[in-house]
């Protein structure tokens, strides 16, 4: 049996497929579930510092190349997820990574202090969600001094690790890496969804609520592994590859542009929970029909010698 564990800032995986935040629930018990469904990490949804309800009907449309949603951040707030963290991490077999979001970079800080009571082993911080830009302006990620400062104040208020999650609609993703890193984040989760819109042509309206959503699923793919690369060429920080994984072919690919482990979401929609079990066993297949003796013989390959 070939060796395909990874780790995250020293934190083992048993395989480098990784539950996205906000796909199966808010519960710890919904991140145990995915867990037990052989997902080598889990990240809960993003949690604020107060209850949020999110985005009104409709939130979620598909559309030929994946899924656009609007969701908005619901959550129950910081100070009433403590015990769901504690619980996923009390029963799950996998690291569970806690994702935090604010609407100011005070609030950033005020999370990750109260979530760290919980002990995750790793944060992600939300810099990038799309599609509440209404509510809070534009995210902190499209400027290289915004996600610098909030990297700063998060890593003021926890000592544990923490991830950036980087958005792909920025002019120059390299830049906004190096910030980050240079802030003191761990690691990069990257992408985030990217800005879309999808109208009825009956009525002549955007279909979400919202109007604008975040696009993901196989559409997104070719983005993420470009900022993947990019990312990868220009820091020494562990990356964690999102966008468009449904196969072990496409986590493949975003590994070999340089990521250690890859989220997935979307893909639970087209091929079931049991998703995370079949791409770790579609990479193992692939490292033995190609003669490589471990997953990590393939992250960042695509750079040649770097």
């Amino acid at each position: 049996m070939l060796d395909i564990t990874t780790d995250i800032c020293r934190i083992k995986l048993a395989n480098p497929t990784v539950l996205a935040s906000g796909i199966v629930g808010v519960s710890g018990a919904a991140l145990v579930f995915a867990a037990k469904n052989g997902a080598g990490a889990v990240v809960s949804k993003s949690i604020g510092h107060k209850e949020r309800e999110g985005h009104n009907n409709p939130v979620l449309v598909e559309f030929e190349g994946g899924f656009l949603n609007a969701v908005g951040l619901p959550n129950s707030g910081v100070e009433n997820t403590i015990d769901e963290i504690k619980f996923a991490i009390k029963h799950s077999a996998s690291p569970v990574i806690a994702s935090i979001f604010g609407g100011t970079k005070e609030e950033f800080g005020f999370v990750a202090k109260r979530i760290s009571e919980a002990k995750p082993p790793l944060i992600e911080v939300n810099l990038s969600c799309p599609n509440t830009a209404s509510d809070f302006g534009m995210p902190f990620a499209l400027s290289s001094k915004d996600a610098m400062e909030v990297i700063s104040i998060v890593k003021d208020n926890t000592k544990i690790p923490v991830i950036a999650k980087l958005a792909p609609n920025v002019p120059n993703i390299k830049e906004i890496a190096k910030a980050v890193a240079a802030a003191g984040a761990d690691a990069i989760s990257a992408i985030n969804t990217m800005p879309g819109m999808v109208i009825d042509i009956k009525t002549a309206k955007p279909i979400l609520h919202n109007k604008e959503g975040g696009v993901s699923g196989p559409a997104l793919k070719p983005i993420a592994v470009k900022c993947i690369y990019d990312i990868y060429e220009c820091v020494d920080v562990p990356v964690i590859g999102i966008g468009g994984v449904t196969y072990g072919r496409d986590a493949i690919e975003l590994m070999m542009a340089g990521a250690s482990a890859v989220q997935i979401g979307t893909g639970i929609y087209y091929r079931g929970i049991e998703i995370f079990r079949k791409v770790s066993e579609e990479i193992e297949a692939f490292l033995q029909e190609h003669g490589y003796g471990k997953l990590k013989d393939i992250i960042g390959i695509a750079h040649g010698d770097r």
